[in-house]
């Protein structure tokens, strides 16, 4: 894909926030869409379908934690990368960013340098999905990587972008111990700086949706994923 026809929605109600971050995107290349708040957000993803949004916390009418929640309930935009660009830094404030299913958190100010180099680690997971195998069977799970879809038995279940790849990540060797430092850099990479509580989050969800048994937490180590046969 080429940088052109990469789509960018930069979400902040601060004007020169969008002008100044806007311009440094536009100038690699990439197609910029602009909103100010929330709502509009949820429209303009509709309207132009991007691949990246980058979305403020704090903003009138609906803050980006709502946005996110509903831009991730809209099936055309299931897989749109999101990454939080807040000057909220607190650890409680990325949980809740994490819950409502973003996969980033980029903290302000940021120079326009190491921005643009943030965006490019994020869409290159564009370029890694294009090349994934379409499906993998473990046991009565089918993992889609097409569709960020996992079935157990003839059960669908959908998943945020992060919660599948910490997923694919624990299924790709089933009992095998992922430390957490293997986890972050290989889920959010080492560009990005995410709360120590954030693995935990997507666990929790993992075990909500999928089953709590196929999840198995070694104590100051890090998790692991265990077919149900196997315990028995």
């Amino acid at each position: 894909m080429n940088t052109s026809d990469i789509k960018i929605l930069l979400v902040d109600d601060e004007p020169d926030i969008l002008e100044i971050v806007g311009y440094n995107l536009k100038s690699e290349g990439y197609q910029v869409f602009t909103a100010n708040n929330g709502a509009e957000a949820v429209k303009t993803a509709k309207k132009v379908n991007p691949h990246l949004i980058l979305l403020d916390i704090m903003m009138p009418e609906m803050d980006g934690i709502e946005a996110c929640e509903k831009i991730r309930n809209i099936k055309s935009l299931e897989n749109v990368i999101i990454s939080f660009l807040t000057a909220r830094g607190e650890d409680y404030s990325q949980v809740a960013g994490f819950d409502a299913g973003a996969d980033d958190y980029i903290t302000k100010p940021v120079k326009p340098k190491v921005l643009v180099s943030k965006v490019k680690s994020l869409l290159r997971r564009l370029k890694t999905e294009e090349k994934a195998d379409t499906t993998t069977k473990i046991g009565d799970i089918i993992i889609n990587r097409d569709e960020y879809v996992v079935f157990k038995g003839d059960v669908k279940i959908s998943l945020p972008r992060k919660e599948f790849e910490l997923f694919s990540l624990l299924t790709s060797k089933p009992g095998k111990v992922f430390k957490r430092e293997v986890i972050l850099d290989s889920v959010w990479g080492n560009e990005v700086v995410v709360g120590g509580r954030t693995i935990d989050v997507h666990i929790r969800k993992l075990r909500e949706k999928i089953g709590d048994d196929y999840f198995k937490t070694v104590k100051g180590v890090g998790y692991k994923f265990v077919l149900e046969e196997l315990d028995n």
